[in-house]
């Protein structure tokens, strides 16, 4: 059986521990194993380099916060995505991965800004306190599309990404921070919370929301992120 026969998945993860990364990844991987004939899973971005290989993978899932990659890693990525594997994830695993390379930022097309938390007077020096309610509400192109096509829009109470970003995506769903007196910003801001980007032959997919298990396991979010995973396949 030769590559092109078998359909092949690579995840792809580390970085920032407080992501869940092993934790999160593992919530996906019996869908994948459902879909693809072979899934590999790495624990860091040296699998990048190695070009013969990824020529052979239809999907990346990376779950990688932070950190950075190499220069070679990131040759191997791009030329794999260019090529038309899928590349898909999800908050920052994708959307906030190796801020020093614009290169990456370009490919993935928005890049975690921050994430505006509760009122001073309500914060415990813990995670929790940028955990806010939002709404994430569909677009008219989500409306249609494969991957939120007969979702609402929802609420979560969890991490709300303000994303830098650009007009080359195809945004599925956005969520508005609003204006708090204790806010810098004095008007609206419109992120994207879920959106598609065509890079070469490949398809990059990506949801903002997903901080820890807990988000991922809940619908709409799983149900998204795993049509994402397949759309975006080769």
């Amino acid at each position: 059986m030769s590559h092109r026969d078998s359909r092949r998945a690579l995840v792809v993860r580390g970085g920032w521990d407080g992501h869940q990364p092993v934790e999160a990844t593992n919530l996906f991987l019996p869908f994948l194993h459902e879909h693809f004939d072979e899934v590999r899973v790495e624990e860091s971005t040296a699998v990048y380099a190695d070009t013969e290989y990824l020529e052979t993978i239809d999907l990346i899932v990376q779950s990688v916060t932070m950190s950075t990659i190499a220069d070679d890693e990131f040759r191997g990525l791009q030329s794999a995505v260019v090529s038309g594997a899928g590349f898909a994830g999800w908050h920052g695993g994708i959307a906030d991965s190796f801020r020093n390379n614009s290169d990456y930022l370009h490919l993935v097309g928005g890049q975690f800004a921050t994430h505006p938390g509760k009122a001073p007077g309500e914060r415990t020096g813990t995670p929790a306190d940028n955990y806010v309610p939002y709404t994430v509400s569909i677009t008219e192109m989500g409306a249609t599309h494969p991957i939120t096509a007969g979702v609402r829009d929802f609420e979560l109470t969890t991490e709300q990404y303000w994303v830098l970003h650009d007009d080359y995506n195809d945004v599925l769903a956005t969520t508005t921070q609003k204006v708090r007196p204790w806010d810098p910003f004095h008007r609206e801001v419109t992120s994207p919370a879920i959106w598609t980007r065509q890079w070469g032959e490949g398809r990059v997919f990506v949801a903002t929301p997903g901080h820890q298990v807990d988000i991922l396991e809940q619908d709409p979010i799983r149900s998204i992120i795993e049509r994402g995973l397949l759309w975006a396949a080769r």
